[in-house]
């Protein structure tokens, strides 16, 4: 049985007739048959009765038909609950980000919905590789996430939002001999220890392409992944990396050079799972970090 056929028979036992209760719910006469039909099937005792040209209720219908009611306020109370929950302004909303975006966007996010009744925020960092970004949504409401410009888009179990396009720069001493130079190219920096991260993170593949524009290896010197712990081997002379250019706090003792002839630039994408975006609570959260997005890409 399910909640139509429980209505059918709550309709008819309180409009005497199929046609009345066809009437009411602007269906066929059939069609309420069928119902009925199907809903007989899954009772053990007859639920109608012929009386004359009418069908009524027996006892047992009569008594299913008082058990609708109860069965359609819960379901009533059980719809509005929901529309509450989806409607709430200050509702949780969790978000996960990779280190860098989480650097620049929480600050501007906890300070943007500071306001009372705004949304309550959870935020967690997460250190994975692109693959493992969209499984991340079904523990999240939104996840910062990142790729390169040039690979492929995220899957379509996932909706994706870009906050920024980001150039990486080429991260070096402020006294390095390149320094001087406005702009790098693969051949400048080839020979160059380089500051990289682990395999499977997307940063990597813009070290590849350099070395292929180059033509040659690249020295792979140190695999760190946090940005910050870069800044500070690269200050140390610990040699050159690709530092993004908006998202990562200014370092005294570095110089960011831009690098022609590769692309070397990342997409910063919230994603989410369709059904997310409906509550309102989370819709303000998207809202306020494409806020945040303009204002860390006005400060270049």
């Amino acid at each position: 049985m399910d909640e139509r056929q429980l209505r059918i028979l709550r309709e008819l036992g309180e409009l005497g007739s199929v046609t009345a209760v066809a009437e009411a719910l602007l269906v066929t006469p059939s069609a309420i048959s069928q119902q009925l039909r199907l809903l007989q099937r899954a009772m053990p005792v007859p639920l109608t009765e012929r009386q004359g040209r009418r069908l009524v209720l027996t006892d047992a219908g009569q008594a299913l038909a008082g058990a609708a009611i109860e069965v359609e306020t819960a379901l009533e109370r059980a719809r509005h609950t929901v529309a509450e929950f989806v409607d709430r302004p200050d509702g949780e909303v969790s978000v996960a980000a990779f280190h860098s975006a989480g650097s620049a966007f929480f600050p501007l996010l906890l300070r943007g919905l500071a306001a009372p009744g705004g949304p309550k925020l959870t935020l967690a960092d997460e250190d994975v590789t692109q693959d493992e970004f969209p499984p991340l949504t079904r523990e999240y409401d939104l996840v910062l996430a990142h790729r390169l410009d040039h690979t492929p888009g995220w899957p379509r179990t996932v909706t994706a939002t870009t906050l920024l396009r980001e150039p990486l720069d080429v991260a070096m001493p402020t006294d390095h001999p390149l320094a001087v130079k406005q702009r790098l190219t693969p051949r400048d920096v080839a020979d160059q220890p380089w500051i990289t991260v682990h395999d499977g993170f997307p940063v990597l593949a813009t070290i590849d392409a350099i070395a292929t524009a180059a033509g040659r290896r690249l020295h792979l010197a140190h695999r760190i992944n946090e940005f910050a712990v870069v800044a500070e081997a690269v200050a140390a002379g610990g040699g050159l990396a690709l530092i993004p250019r908006w998202t990562m706090r200014p370092h005294p003792a570095l110089v960011l050079k831009p690098l022609s002839g590769v692309q070397a630039r990342r997409h910063i994408d919230a994603l989410h799972r369709p059904e997310r975006i409906a509550r309102k609570a989370v819709r303000t959260v998207l809202a306020e970090l494409r806020r945040a997005a303009g204002t860390i890409r006005g400060q270049d």
